[in-house]
């Protein structure tokens, strides 16, 4: 029988876990006071104003706080938010396809220029975004007199809160696919054209599937924008109660009329969308990590 070299006769590497408690060698108290800190920060900055919102305007009991949410003033603001995000969502969602099939599949001169162009909402004040709108659109716009004369209103009616709204809001879904579509390629659009796939059945078979998730995020994010824009549509909206106030706007006429109670109730209830499209947003995040780009 041969005799076992010492070296044969040792164990082989063993896998080895970090023997620090986090990235860099950091103590454990250092990450345990940075995490302090941000988690303290949260609860500070939202958590706690959340509670106060809900607190306030639950704090005359229920039956005030269904009565300031059932006011005609009320409910046409709420109505007027979810037909606007209702409008422009699914605009946002289509340019947001067509912007970032554009850019992440096909070269063309001024790709960058487009790209800037549309971050441009995320560079530039709301407010600014709603003078513009006016500058064009009002009445002494430069399509103002065309507009009169058609008797066609935008400025300080529902289609100008909604070309407001629309603007801030369009960034979102193209910036979520664009990244998206450029990880994965053109490998299997290729491969489909190849086999005889028409440009749009390729779009419908395979880029389509591929971008489901990242489109419904960028749409649970785009849906939140909307649905809390104060700016740009209190510059166009004219503030016109019952008719072109949303819910913002409702909040902050309550609150400076000291009607707190039914300012907090409208706030309650926009916070509660609010929450409600942060727990559908983590939910995404946990089901497709890879569409934020978040570790498992």
């Amino acid at each position: 029988m041969t005799a076992l070299s010492p070296a044969s006769r040792s164990p082989g590497p063993k896998s080895r876990g970090p023997k620090s408690p986090g990235i860099g060698g950091e103590p454990a108290w250092m990450r345990a006071a940075v995490i302090t800190v941000v988690v303290g920060f949260i609860v500070v900055m939202l958590v706690l104003p959340l509670i106060g919102v809900f607190a306030q305007a639950l704090a005359k009991g229920a039956g005030p706080f269904l009565d300031a949410i059932v006011q005609p003033d009320a409910i046409s603001a709420i109505g007027l938010t979810l037909l606007t995000a209702a409008i422009a969502v699914p605009f946002n969602a289509v340019f947001g396809i067509v912007a970032a099939w554009a850019i992440a599949k096909h070269a063309f001169p001024g790709k960058s220029l487009l790209i800037s162009l549309i971050d441009l909402p995320f560079s530039i004040s709301p407010v600014v975004a709603g003078l513009a709108y006016v500058l064009v659109f009002g009445l002494q716009g430069w399509a103002g007199s065309w507009l009169v004369d058609h008797d066609i209103k935008i400025i300080f009616a529902v289609p100008g809160i909604v070309l407001a709204t629309v603007f801030v809001t369009f960034p979102f879904v193209a910036r979520q696919l664009i990244p998206l579509m450029q990880a994965q390629g053109v490998d299997e659009e290729e491969a489909a054209i190849t086999l005889g796939a028409t440009g749009l059945k390729t779009f419908w078979r395979v880029t389509a599937p591929n971008i489901r998730w990242g489109l419904l995020y960028g749409v649970l994010l785009c849906n939140a924008r909307a649905m809390g824009e104060f700016g740009a549509v209190s510059v166009v909206s004219g503030h016109i109660r019952g008719v072109t106030d949303t819910m913002p706007l409702h909040v902050e006429i309550l609150y400076n009329e000291y009607d707190f109670t039914g300012a907090f109730a409208v706030a309650a209830l926009l916070c509660l969308l609010a929450v409600i499209t942060l727990i559908a947003k983590a939910a995404l995040e946990a089901l497709q990590p890879e569409v934020t780009g978040r570790a498992v």
